[in-house]
């Protein structure tokens, strides 16, 4: 509503406007992606591009169901977020899993992950991980079950390092520790994604200069695990790995830049994104030095996610004009 009255031009909020929008933003991040996946299918072949093709079909168009099935416009399916979806989903599983899995594991991540809340910016929990999550509970044997990626260029103690292990978990059950310059450019086992922990560090710090992610959460997440691991390397070197090897294995990176950070599901104060960060970086430590699991980068989000409102509570500035100690919590 606008309307002018005596020389003033009255108009209904908001009253700030800024360049960015939802699609700007997600194509951008999509945009940091590619790279990533780009060489994740030059180390695992064409199947990996099959997933990655049937996992964003998926998602989209689950989402579009939805949206039509509530009588909603489907306009939203064109903004990226259900293709970033999609395309996280398939960088956090083993690239020999079936297309089939890869398509139930991205309808449970929009339908139950997304749009059960009410859709983008309503959701509580990080939809890929909700879509992984489900796959690992369901389908436990061959979400662990990896292959070794096909050797680019030859890194000395690279792809066979490991054996058909993972470095996290050749590292925790067989005390082999994979070299970190293998670490940083790939040609390891893993996930699809958690294979070239140079790109993901890259793409990471350009949403950092465009302000897209908070870089207090980023240094939080992986301070508290680099800090953590480092206190137990040096009371125990010969039984605990590195805290360089701990930074770049798995999928801290992946986890710490681009799931995270996710605007929806992380706080929205500065502190509150550290309190995020250090609760996240000590929940993966606690599970890769001492858990069941030697990867523990999933849980850690989702549990965070599941506290964001309770931080947000906790952590909102004091309300402008309100008595000290009063008006920050209500």
């Amino acid at each position: 509503m606008t309307e002018k009255k005596e020389g003033y031009i009255l108009t209904s909020s908001p009253h700030l406007f800024s360049s960015s929008t939802t699609p700007k933003i997600m194509y951008t991040v999509l945009a940091t992606l590619l790279p990533v996946a780009i060489v994740s299918i030059l180390l695992f072949g064409m199947k990996v591009l099959l997933l990655y093709a049937v996992s964003i079909a998926t998602a989209v168009a689950t989402e579009a169901a939805v949206k039509a099935a509530r009588r909603q416009s489907i306009h939203s399916i064109y903004d990226g977020s259900a293709v970033i979806t999609g395309l996280l989903l398939v960088m956090v599983v083993p690239p020999d899993l079936s297309p089939v899995f890869v398509a139930l594991g991205a309808f449970v991540a929009i339908f139950i992950g997304k749009e059960v809340f009410g859709g983008l910016g309503a959701n509580v929990f990080n939809p890929a991980l909700v879509g992984r999550a489900f796959l690992s509970a369901s389908y436990p044997v061959q979400m662990t079950s990896y292959s070794q990626p096909q050797a680019l260029f030859p890194i000395a103690g690279g792809v066979d390092a490991a054996g058909g292990a993972t470095p996290l978990a050749a590292a925790r059950f067989e005390g082999v520790v994979t070299p970190l310059k293998s670490l940083l450019l790939g040609q390891i086992g893993g996930s699809i994604g958690e294979t070239c922990a140079l790109l993901i560090i890259i793409g990471g710090l350009v949403l950092i200069a465009l302000k897209i992610v908070d870089w207090q959460l980023v240094l939080a997440y992986l301070g508290t695990v680099f800090l953590l691991t480092g206190l137990f390397y040096l009371i125990d070197p010969g039984t605990y790995p590195s805290p360089l090897f701990h930074l770049l294995s798995g999928g801290l990176m992946l986890g710490a830049f681009y799931m995270a950070t996710d605007m929806a599901t992380s706080p929205y104060t500065p502190w509150g994104n550290v309190v995020f960060g250090v609760g996240a970086g000590l929940i993966v430590v606690v599970i890769r030095l001492f858990g069941g699991f030697p990867e523990g980068v999933m849980y850690s989000i989702l549990l965070m996610n599941a506290v964001t409102p309770l931080i947000n509570r906790y952590t909102r500035p004091k309300t402008f004009g309100s008595p000290s100690g009063k008006g920050a919590v209500s």
